[in-house]
């Protein structure tokens, strides 16, 4: 089961830059919009697409050619602010204002959540049951390994799984991963995309019951990076912005962006994919592992 996904900021991200946004970055983002939608349709592939909710207010036309284009429409918080930097109140805010922003956009129903930077870990295990209070059924932010930015190393899957919070139940949708010895890495989305080679790729997807990518619109374009300033680094990543953890950032954003989009179109062209709900439908819930948290 190959499983498609998108997270969709970039338009309203760009427009809330300092300086207000590029109308030559917006150009790019619905040249290569458009591109991406015409594939799927030749391919008949329908993907998830986890829009933030101020997508949905300030590029609505946006997230409706997404939804009648087939495509489903998910959960990307409301801004893109990270799960770990919100209290509890906060991110029950956040969550209720994307999801009804996203409603009311498409006039259905919101099943789905991603936190940006999967940012839902060991430290706010309260998150799930924030999302289950508002209306979310299925979750895809878990990241089961070590991360720059946090992760959820003793998730224990790398596979659809039924998290118990509390009083609440949630499907799981984790970021699958590729195993080298006793290293565990993200191989399928993001800048491992970009990373590793095709051939890996399309290996360990060939050996997986499971796969689930992620992109960005960002991580395809092949452009020149610059540094971020430290005011910027600490205004959206909330934290130190030192030259080393912008570099860091520099180098992960920068590397394997040349070549990412012939690899995302050679992925979509020899493989099938299909959506999370489609997925969902597919997969045996009474035969998934169970992860209680506490």
């Amino acid at each position: 089961m190959n499983i498609l996904t998108f997270d969709i900021e970039e338009w309203a991200l760009e427009t809330g830059r300092s300086g207000g946004a590029r109308p030559e970055k917006i150009a790019e983002y619905d040249r290569m919009l458009k591109q991406l939608l015409e594939l799927l349709s030749k391919r008949g592939i329908h993907a998830t697409c986890f829009c933030t909710g101020k997508m949905a207010e300030t590029y609505p036309h946006i997230i409706r050619l997404l939804a009648d284009n087939g495509h489903e429409i998910a959960c990307h918080s409301y801004i893109h602010t990270w799960c770990n930097k919100m209290s509890p109140g906060q991110m029950q805010e956040d969550t209720h204002a994307a999801v009804d922003a996203l409603e009311q956009c498409i006039g259905k129903k919101i099943k789905g959540y991603r936190a940006p930077a999967f940012s839902i870990t060991e430290k706010n295990l309260w998150a799930f049951e924030i999302l289950a209070q508002n209306g979310i059924e299925y979750d895809a932010s878990v990241f089961p390994a070590k991360r720059d930015f946090g992760g959820f190393p003793s998730f224990g899957y790398d596979v659809p799984t039924l998290i118990q919070y509390k009083d609440i139940k949630i499907k799981e949708y984790p970021i699958p991963l590729l195993h080298i010895g006793s290293w565990k890495t993200a191989y399928s989305g993001g800048g491992y995309f970009r990373l590793f080679p095709y051939n890996i790729i399309q290996r360990t997807m060939n050996k997986s019951d499971y796969a689930m990518t992620y992109f960005h619109l960002n991580d395809l374009i092949s452009e020149p990076k610059k540094l971020m300033t430290r005011e910027a680094y600490e205004r959206y990543f909330k934290e130190k912005g030192t030259l080393i953890n912008r570099y860091k950032r520099f180098i992960k954003s920068s590397i394997g962006t040349g070549d990412s989009m012939g690899k995302l179109v050679k992925l979509i062209r020899e493989n099938d994919f299909v959506n999370i709900e489609t997925a969902g439908k597919q997969i045996d819930w009474t035969e998934t592992p169970i992860v209680k948290l506490s």
